[in-house]
């Protein structure tokens, strides 16, 4: 039940109380206290969504270095012959990091499109149920890009620091 918040309704609001003792799972609330009860509950829901995204960037770079791994493995012999006409170490690291990062921001790009498209289709499906405010989280949604390019460069560490580090002459004779 709402009810508005005055100091004669705060009367009233005590003598509902005393009144409807017997029914204890009765809730009396004013607007306000609705309110911030329901944005508890939205707030609670956001925070397991984040959480679970947590989840998949942690599988998500998994993956990445995983790809890069196998990447600098199978192309061993090409990275002996770009050392061998001199390439710097400093150089097959930035190549490598720069792999990482595409591989990250497309994800990324993928994963922001199709989850705003869903949002969007979900609360318009939703407009029936008096959702009618439908916002998209520009400023969110830019950090988690930024953000995703940064862990694609940390995920290319390991990967970057083996492919800097083969033997020029055995990653040549390697086949």
């Amino acid at each position: 039940m709402l009810v508005s918040t005055n100091s004669s309704v705060t009367r009233f609001e005590h003598t509902l109380n005393h009144e409807l003792r017997a029914f204890p799972n009765l809730n009396i609330q004013s607007r306000a206290q609705f309110l911030a009860q329901e944005q508890r509950s939205v707030n609670q829901l956001l925070g397991l969504v984040y959480v679970l995204l947590a989840l998949a960037v942690v599988i998500a770079l998994i993956g990445i270095v995983n790809t890069l791994m196998l990447s600098v493995f199978e192309r061993t012999r090409e990275i002996g012959l770009l050392r061998a006409v001199g390439m710097k170490r400093r150089q097959v690291k930035r190549m490598i990091r720069s792999e990482s990062v595409i591989i990250a921001l497309f994800g990324a790009v993928i994963g922001i499109v199709v989850g705003t498209g869903l949002g969007l289709a979900m609360s318009s499906s939703l407009r029936n149920s008096s959702v009618t405010n439908i916002g998209v989280p520009v400023s969110s949604l830019i950090i988690f890009l930024v953000l995703s390019a940064l862990l694609g460069v940390a995920a290319a560490i390991w990967p970057a620091r083996r492919a800097a580090d083969l033997d020029v002459l055995s990653a040549i004779a390697s086949e």
